[in-house]
């Protein structure tokens, strides 16, 4: 049995938020896929699904949002695919805007969250940071980062599913994974409402905010590799220069830590074309299959 459009939400102890959700959900989309991921809830999640004849796949323990976005992205039968939070943030009215992206053209579409949604001040800030930070690695210019609500084309995302962690960074490895492949991404404004019991979000600020930094970082080494090691190499050049002309007019000469900055930096750079050279074949079939497909 095959649908057009699968609607996966990995859910972990959601069932007061499923039970409002799912009525809601299988009344705008009657005869679309939906799956419910559970990833080790302790609550009646799973029975919450059942009332409501949705599709549950149960992993016996935990193993983060990331892990439950790639098990319901295996087993989903759609052409579309769309990942949406369950804890009643995300309005389901929404999910037809980002199928309509999809159909125009883009092969991702992201619910990209208005200023005003976001709880706090703070939150705000971070997110902003994070956005301009991952803009500056790809090149493109990205409106949320981490936004769980997007719609993709089965097709291409499944093939990134080895690149993806487990924890909530999914949605940064996967937007940087497409703007590097030449995949097009769209934005849609949408209005996030507060998470179903004035819950707060398992993700926590500063903590998981530096996490989401180093991932930045390794996905920009990853998938853009002169955008990273460039900068670098360029600093160690200009420290290695401006050292050399302290040294030179001081004592006349070149010292140990001049050579060692500037082969630094020369290495540094050759570092990055190899590196863009590797990153290139992760992208090689989905470049053919896009080519392929406009024929």
């Amino acid at each position: 049995m095959t649908s057009e459009i699968s609607i996966i939400l990995p859910a972990k102890n959601e069932s007061e938020s499923l039970q409002t959700l799912l009525p809601v959900l299988r009344k705008e989309f009657p005869d679309e896929e939906i799956i419910v991921v559970d990833d080790g809830s302790t609550d009646d999640t799973a029975e919450v699904c059942a009332t409501h004849g949705v599709s549950t796949i149960r992993h016996v323990y935990s193993m983060g949002n990331g892990a439950a976005i790639k098990t319901g992205a295996r087993n989903a039968a759609g052409n579309i695919l769309v990942f949406m939070d369950a804890d009643g943030q995300h309005r389901p009215e929404d999910i037809r805007g980002l199928i309509e992206m999809i159909k125009d053209g883009y092969d991702m579409a992201v619910g990209a969250r208005q200023m005003d949604t976001h709880a706090s001040l703070t939150r705000r800030i971070g997110n902003t940071l994070y956005n301009k930070l991952a803009s500056l690695m790809t090149g493109y210019p990205i409106l949320d980062l981490t936004s769980g609500f997007r719609a993709v084309r089965s097709r291409h995302f499944k093939k990134f599913l080895y690149l993806l962690p487990n924890k909530f960074s999914y949605p940064t490895t996967s937007t940087m994974a497409f703007f590097r492949s030449g995949l097009p991404v769209g934005y849609m404004p949408i209005h996030a409402r507060q998470r179903s019991g004035d819950r707060k979000s398992h993700i926590r600020l500063f903590h998981d905010g530096f996490r989401f930094l180093i991932i930045i970082l390794k996905i920009g080494a990853l998938f853009s590799p002169m955008r990273f090691f460039l900068p670098i190499s360029a600093a160690l050049l200009l420290a290695g220069l401006i050292y050399y002309g302290y040294t030179y007019v001081a004592w006349g000469r070149l010292t140990n830590m001049s050579a060692i900055l500037f082969l630094s930096s020369l290495l540094t750079f050759l570092i990055g074309i190899l590196s863009e050279q590797v990153s290139a074949l992760h992208y090689k079939d989905i470049s053919d299959t896009r080519r392929r497909t406009r024929r």
